[in-house]
């Protein structure tokens, strides 16, 4: 009579905060489900839940012990990770029931905490046949974050992340090379790459070179990112590759013609912070607003329809009037595509939090409204712009009701920036990037059809 095998434990998982969090989740969830366990989609299936926690500013601390409840109210076993694992006593006095709480990027002590609280199946199976590593992701199909480092070198006021995650570790370029290829096999179409810091990519490293495919490539984000550009699809088509995180050091001039020859997508997400030099010497940025203008002018002559997306921190303690007013002329000159805005939050561990000069809640208020107010009018104008033109748009979702679909040009990156509205889509399918005939704009996104069906009609 054949043994039936018990059913194997099941894992919930709930991830907080940053792309780079939800990197680590699927890491951790890839390693357990090689381990034989199985995903759960809810807290009632799950023998154990996994919360990945945001510890970076005091709202997002509040948001991860929130969930953490929620977790042991619907659940009751509970292993905490992610940032705000450094803050253990914190979380503990809180819920003292939580089974274990690991700090960021500690994969092998959160598997290890799992295999405690549910250990895995034991069979002849499992034993004796060796597993392969699945990879589970947490993104759709066909767009995938790819973490190309770890940890940061800088030290700005407002941030601890070099607390929470150390210094700067950057993976081994043919590592990332592998893994983006990995990932092109499985069916990603748009490779997003991730750090705390793009442009400082293997400066820990002295910028070695690694072999890659009969030649070597450099541990250098240009290099890098001409290297990713030149992997291909099953198919033999093209990815594209969006940069986050990138600093604007001088280096990052030389990443423009790569976006010119189509091998990178022409997009840039730098975290400007601010324009006033006084506020960015407060904030240990550097302040060089001025050169940035200049510089911006230069990629746009290169590449008219590179796409600029940053975020500023507006409320930052000994911020004047002056200052404000100094940042809201530089984004009217700058006219960015896409623009995120803070009001400053004190962040425990935060050299900022001891400034002189904190203020007021009610005029940071003021001040984000304004911002948002002047960067929302600037996008309506660009995106007006693009009516009438023909543009490749990537494909996450399509209503088969209505025929409609939901997709993203090469100047947005996903969930962050707009979106491109189509009608008449319902025969596409997600991951497709077809060119589409833009007939409408709003303050933050497109509207079209697909090229094919407009020829059509």
């Amino acid at each position: 009579m054949a043994t039936q095998l018990p059913s194997p434990p099941r894992v919930g998982m709930v991830s907080l905060g940053c792309p780079k969090n939800l990197v680590d989740s699927e890491r951790i969830l890839s390693q357990l489900r090689a381990d034989g366990y199985q995903m759960s989609p809810d807290y009632a299936g799950a023998d154990v839940v996994l919360v990945n926690t945001c510890g970076f500013l005091d709202s997002a601390k509040e948001e991860s012990l929130e969930a953490i409840g929620e977790a042991i109210a619907e659940n009751g076993r509970v292993i905490v990770t992610g940032c705000m694992g450094r803050e253990a006593e914190v979380i503990r006095d809180r819920f003292p029931q939580v089974l274990a709480v690991t700090g960021a990027h500690q994969y092998e002590q959160v598997v290890d905490a799992v295999h405690e609280a549910a250990p895995p199946p034991r069979s002849p199976y499992l034993d004796l046949v060796p597993q392969a590593a699945p990879s589970l992701k947490l993104t759709p199909r066909h767009y995938s974050y790819l973490k190309i480092s770890e940890g940061c070198n800088h030290r700005c006021a407002f941030c601890i992340i070099p607390q929470i995650r150390g210094d700067l570790v950057s993976r081994r370029p043919d590592a990332i090379l592998r893994e983006g290829e990995k990932l092109l096999a499985q069916g990603t179409r748009e490779l997003l790459v991730i750090s705390q810091d793009t442009s400082a990519y293997g400066l820990d490293l002295k910028h070695a070179a690694w072999p890659w495919k009969g030649s070597e490539v450099r541990a250098h984000m240009t290099d890098l990112a001409r290297a990713l550009g030149e992997l291909r699809t099953p198919a033999g088509e093209r990815p594209w590759v969006r940069l986050h995180y990138v600093y604007p050091y001088p280096h990052v001039d030389r990443v423009i013609p790569l976006m010119a020859e189509g091998l990178v997508l022409p997009y840039l997400d730098i975290p400007f912070q601010h324009a006033s030099p006084k506020v960015l010497k407060a904030m240990r940025r550097p302040a060089n607003e001025a050169k940035v203008l200049e510089r911006l002018a230069e990629w746009r002559a290169q590449v008219p329809d590179i796409a600029v997306r940053s975020s500023f921190v507006v409320g930052f303690p000994g911020e004047t009037e002056e200052d404000f007013d100094y940042l809201l002329q530089w984004l009217t000159e700058a006219r960015l595509d896409r623009v995120g805005a803070f009001r400053f939050e004190p962040v425990a561990g935060a050299p900022a939090n001891d400034l002189p000069g904190q203020v007021p809640e009610e005029l940071k208020e003021e001040r984000y409204a304004r911002v948002m107010e002047l960067t929302a009018r600037i996008s309506a104008e660009k995106l007006a712009a693009k009516v009438g033109r023909t543009l490749d748009v990537i494909v996450d979702s399509v209503d088969l009701e209505t025929g409609g679909a939901t997709g993203r040009s090469k100047a947005d990156a996903p969930e962050i920036d707009g979106e491109v509205h189509l009608r008449d889509a319902g025969h596409l399918k997600l991951g497709d990037i077809v060119p589409v005939s833009i007939e409408d704009s709003d303050e933050h996104d497109l509207f079209g059809v697909p090229v094919s069906v407009a020829a059509a009609a």
